[in-house]
């Protein structure tokens, strides 16, 4: 069974920083996909970044493009959510998730598709 545990988040002024980590207790990378979740007090759990297996490709929510980087390192087993600009609607807890290989693309965007999930990280953006 594959375990996932986050680190990283806390309290940040807005436009300022954080990096969120994943850390798995097997050895997936790079074969599995990689991706951040959040999910804000009422809301539903949104897709905020992916990185695919293999080929590290990423895609990222477009409420994140260009604020948050999504990286992994293979020799670690870890994964990385590196987060700039932060604004207050980014206050959520963060969720790390692994997606088995065996679909017919690299890289996952929905949640179903994500086969374990870590218990969150809170971020929370004061204005």
């Amino acid at each position: 069974q594959v375990q996932l545990v986050e680190s990283g988040g806390g309290l940040v002024q807005a436009g300022g920083s954080l990096r969120l980590s994943c850390t798995a207790n097997e050895t997936i990378f790079p074969f599995y996909a990689m991706g951040w979740f959040r999910q804000a007090p009422g809301m539903e759990r949104e897709f905020v970044a992916t990185i695919g297996r293999i080929t590290g490709q990423t895609y990222y929510a477009d409420s994140v493009k260009d604020r948050f980087t999504i990286s992994r390192d293979d020799g670690k087993n870890m994964v990385y959510l590196q987060m700039s600009n932060l604004r207050s609607e980014d206050t959520a807890v963060y969720y790390c998730a692994a997606g088995e290989p065996g679909r017919n693309h690299y890289y996952y965007t929905e949640l179903y598709e994500y086969d374990f999930w870590g218990r969150g990280a809170q971020v929370t953006v004061s204005p």
